[in-house]
C-alpha cells in the first residue's frame, strides 16, 4: 500500500512538470504537442513489443482510441498555448475548471441528470478563474485559450473512459497516441500559417527537455498510474490528482520565478478554486463513508438472516 501511494504521488509530481516544460521549450504549441506524440508514441510501441504486453485491438476499438487520443492532443495545444500566452500558474489553474465541464458533459453522454451539487462546487471554480480573467487583463487570451483546454480535456475524459473499458490500458493509450499525432499532422500546417509560425526542427536544448517531457511525465507518468492503481482505489488517485495544479504552481515558482508576475485577484481567485477542491474532496470522502456504512449494514442483516434460516 505505501509503495503503491509513493507511486501514485511521485505521478502527480511529474504531472505538476508538464506546465514548467510548456514554458521551458521554446517551439510553438502546436510543434511542441506533435514531437511529444510521436515520441510518446514511439517508447510506448518499443515498450510493448519488447515486453509482450501489446494486445490484439479491433480495427473500430482502434479507430475509436485514436479520435479519443485526437481531443488529447487538441488539450494539449491549448494547455501549451495558454501557458505561452500567460504563465504556467495561469495555466493549470484554468485546467482546474475541466471539473466544471465533466460536470456538465458526463451526464449528457451518460444520459443521466446534471448533478446539482457537483455544478455548485464547479462554479466556485469559474467565479475563481473570472476573478482572475477579471482583473488581469494581462492574461486574458491565455485564460481563453486555457479554459477551452479544459473543455476538450474533460471531453477526453468522458469518451476515455469508454475506449479504455475492458482493454489493456497502455495498448489504449499507444493508440490514442498514435491518432493525436495523425490528427495534428493533417492540422498542424494550418495551425503553423495561421499563428505566424513555420515548421522546424527543436534545437538541442529542447531536444532533451522534449525527451524528459515525453519519458517522464506521459510514459513513465502512465505507467506509474496503472502500478498505483493495484495498490490504491481510482476514487483515492481522483483525490490525489486534485493536488496537481499546487504543485505545477510551486514548481513554477520555485524554477521560472513566477511569484512576481501573479497579483492579489491572481491568488483571490486561487482561493476560490482550492476551496472548491476541498469542498469536492471532504463530500467525496462522505460519500464514500455512507457507502461503506451502507455495505457493512447489509452484510450484517444478511448473516442475520442467514443465521435466522439455520435456525
Amino acid at each position: 500500500m505505501n509503495n503503491a501511494f509513493f507511486k501514485l504521488h511521485l505521478s502527480v509530481l511529474l504531472a505538476g512538470f508538464t506546465g514548467v516544460f510548456g514554458k521551458l521549450i521554446t517551439l510553438n504549441e502546436g510543434l511542441l504537442v506533435w514531437y511529444r506524440l510521436l515520441l510518446t508514441s514511439l517508447m510506448l510501441f518499443v515498450f510493448l513489443r519488447f515486453s509482450g504486453r501489446q494486445q490484439k485491438t479491433a480495427l473500430r476499438d482502434a479507430g475509436a482510441a485514436g479520435g479519443t487520443g485526437l481531443l488529447l492532443a487538441l488539450h494539449w495545444v491549448c494547455f501549451y498555448g495558454s501557458i505561452k500566452a500567460s504563465n504556467v500558474s495561469v495555466g493549470v489553474v484554468c485546467f482546474s475548471t475541466v471539473g466544471f465541464f465533466t460536470a456538465l458533459f458526463e451526464p449528457l453522454f451518460n444520459r443521466r441528470r446534471i448533478s446539482a451539487r457537483e455544478m455548485l462546487f464547479s462554479l466556485i471554480t469559474i467565479a475563481g478563474v473570472g476573478l482572475i480573467f477579471h482583473f488581469d487583463a494581462r492574461y486574458r487570451l491565455g485564460i481563453a485559450v486555457g479554459v477551452l483546454g479544459a473543455a476538450l480535456a474533460a471531453l477526453f475524459t468522458v469518451c476515455n473512459k469508454r475506449v479504455s473499458a475492458g482493454r489493456d490500458t497502455l495498448t489504449t493509450l499507444l493508440y490514442e497516441m498514435l491518432g493525436g499525432a495523425a490528427g495534428i499532422s493533417l492540422l498542424l500546417p494550418v495551425y503553423l500559417a495561421f499563428t505566424g509560425h513555420s515548421f522546424g526542427l527543436p534545437s538541442g536544448g529542447d531536444t532533451v527537455k522534449l525527451l524528459l517531457l515525453a519519458l517522464f511525465c506521459t510514459f513513465f507518468l502512465y505507467v506509474l498510474q496503472i502500478q498505483a492503481l493495484r495498490g490504491v482505489s481510482a476514487f483515492t488517485m481522483n483525490l490525489t490528482y486534485n493536488l496537481e495544479p499546487v504543485y505545477s504552481i510551486i514548481i513554477a515558482m520555485f524554477f521560472l520565478g513566477e511569484a512576481r508576475d501573479l497579483n492579489a485577484a491572481f491568488y483571490g481567485g486561487l482561493g476560490l478554486i482550492i476551496l472548491s477542491v476541498a469542498l469536492q474532496t471532504w463530500t467525496s470522502l462522505r460519500s464514500a463513508a455512507a457507502a461503506r456504512h451502507e455495505i457493512r449494514l447489509r452484510k450484517a442483516k444478511e448473516q442475520v438472516y442467514a443465521r435466522g434460516l439455520k435456525t
